[in-house]
Formats: structure tokens, C-alpha cells, sequence
């Protein structure tokens, strides 16, 4: 039997296209938000102890509405503006990872907290989890035509994957759907192949990762920390971790289609989504 997994949701993010809590919005029909689905499915696939990394501008609305719920699973919150040299932009994914250390004992899932992510790859990502050596790192990889929304276009992580390991992972941008039935990407520009595995940031660590986070913030900082918009960000950390040896990144494949929302008018499209995929 393996280690008992915790769940970390990044929950600080400001939905500037959104507008209002996003974190929030309710998309289940009982007016669950994404992440009561988040730690519904976790807690289904084992999960014990979920930690919530918010902003302390909405963390008492968080708490208020978490109260309403009845998770069976102990939550702890951490605001991550309080952690770090102070500005209105949130330090990014990594950062919001590391202020996570000090709830976490065991090896962990990371997701966003805006995202549907499916039951099932919950499942599998905390299975593989628990029995996950300390210098490896997991991701659940996503079919990348099943992550993208009906209309616009996205950034995804485009990931290079030989056997089980992710050799690769390319952020790219203004990816959709085109009218002849192709997905092509504008940058780094190109036709991308339905089943290229995507990354939606949905991650399985061990402990150590807080050392490798918190030395390279560190680092990030005394390059970029009079930047206003600069981000410190997981893919990034994970890419150059793996470069230099420190750790091996593994794919865990799911079918499990993705729903999030960027804009307001894609709150009812994320509503049926989500009712079809839990009735079925």
C-alpha cells in the first residue's frame, strides 16, 4: 500500500477575464463550484487532507462557501499574497505550489481551481501517486482534442512523449479548432494531432519538490523580481528540473474530457458539459 496523497487546488488566480470570483462560479446542479468537484472526486480516489491556496481578498468567501458543502475531508487554507514580496499579480503556479509546504507531509496532486478535470483521472493520478518514487514527478495527460472549449482558442502544454515519460512540454499558444476540422496551434505555429497530449496542470509531487520550488524562487526573484508581470511558473520549474537529471516526469493518460471557463458566456456551455459527463 502506498502513501496517503494529499490535493493541493490553486485557487488564487485572478480571473481578469472573468470578472468576480471564478473560483466560485457554480457549475453543478446543485450549485457545486469547480473545485467542490475537485475534492469530491479527490477525496472518492483516497484523498485525506486538501489545502486551498487562495488570495486573502477572497479567502473568507472561499471559506463561506466551502461551509455550505459537506466535504468529509480536513481543509486547510493558505493565501499565497501573503508569502513573497507583495504585488497585485500572483506570483504564478509555482509559487502558489510552494506556500502549500508547510500542510503537506506526503507526496501530493496539484490542479487549478477553475478546471473539471473527470473522476477518473483523479482515480489514476492519486493511484500512481501514492506509489510514486521521491525523484519523480507525474502528470495526467489529456487528449488534447478533449480539452479544447466549442468556440476561441487556448494555450495548452504540448507534451513529447516517449513510453511513459514526458520528454518534452511546449507551451503553445492560440490553439483551436479550424473550420476544415484541423487543430492548428499560432504559436509556435503548426497543424497539432488530436491525440497529442496536452498538460492541464494537473501534477502529482513528492515532498522534495518544495526545496527544488523554494530554491528556485529564490532565483526567480533576483532575475525577474522587479517585474510586475513576471511569473513563476510549474512547467517551467518542472522543464529545467528535468533537463538538469533531478527528476524524471511520467504521464498518466486519462480520457476524461477537460471543461473549464475563461468568460462569463462559458459558464451554461461548462453547466451541460459537466451535467452529461457525471450522469454518464
Amino acid at each position: 500500500m502506498g502513501m496517503n496523497v494529499s490535493l493541493v487546488v490553486m485557487a488564487a488566480g485572478v480571473g481578469s477575464r472573468f470578472g468576480g470570483t471564478k473560483q466560485l462560479a457554480a457549475v453543478g446542479p446543485d450549485g457545486e463550484a469547480f473545485l467542490d468537484f475537485a475534492i469530491g472526486d479527490a477525496v472518492a480516489a483516497g484523498v485525506e487532507k486538501v489545502v486551498l491556496v487562495v488570495r486573502t481578498d477572497i479567502a473568507d468567501d472561499v471559506e463561506r462557501h466551502m461551509s455550505t458543502r459537506s466535504h468529509q475531508v480536513e481543509i486547510a487554507y493558505v493565501c499565497q499574497d501573503i508569502h513573497g514580496p507583495g504585488r497585485d499579480k500572483p506570483w504564478g503556479t509555482g509559487q502558489a505550489v510552494l506556500v502549500a509546504a508547510p500542510e503537506i507531509d506526503g507526496p501530493f496532486v496539484v490542479c487549478n481551481a477553475d478546471d473539471y478535470y473527470g473522476r477518473s483521472t483523479y482515480q489514476k493520478v492519486i493511484a500512481a501517486a501514492a506509489e510514486m518514487a521521491p525523484d519523480r514527478v507525474l502528470l495526467a495527460g489529456f487528449r488534447l482534442d478533449r480539452t479544447l472549449p466549442e468556440v476561441g482558442e487556448v494555450s495548452r502544454g504540448i507534451c513529447s512523449v516517449e513510453g511513459s515519460e514526458v520528454v518534452a512540454l511546449v507551451e503553445t499558444h492560440g490553439i483551436g479548432r479550424r473550420e476544415d476540422g484541423s487543430i492548428t496551434g499560432s504559436d509556435p505555429a503548426g497543424v497539432l494531432a488530436p491525440a497529442s497530449v496536452a498538460s492541464m496542470n494537473f501534477w502529482a509531487f513528492p515532498t522534495r519538490i518544495f526545496d527544488d520550488l523554494e530554491a528556485g524562487f529564490t532565483r526567480f526573484l533576483a532575475e525577474h523580481g522587479d517585474e510586475a508581470k513576471a511569473e513563476y511558473l510549474l512547467p517551467t520549474v518542472i522543464a529545467d528540473l528535468r533537463k538538469a537529471g533531478d527528476l524524471t516526469v511520467g504521464v498518466v493518460p486519462t480520457d476524461e474530457a477537460w471543461v473549464g471557463v475563461t468568460n462569463p458566456d462559458d459558464l451554461e456551455v461548462a453547466r451541460r458539459r459537466i451535467a452529461e459527463m457525471r450522469a454518464s
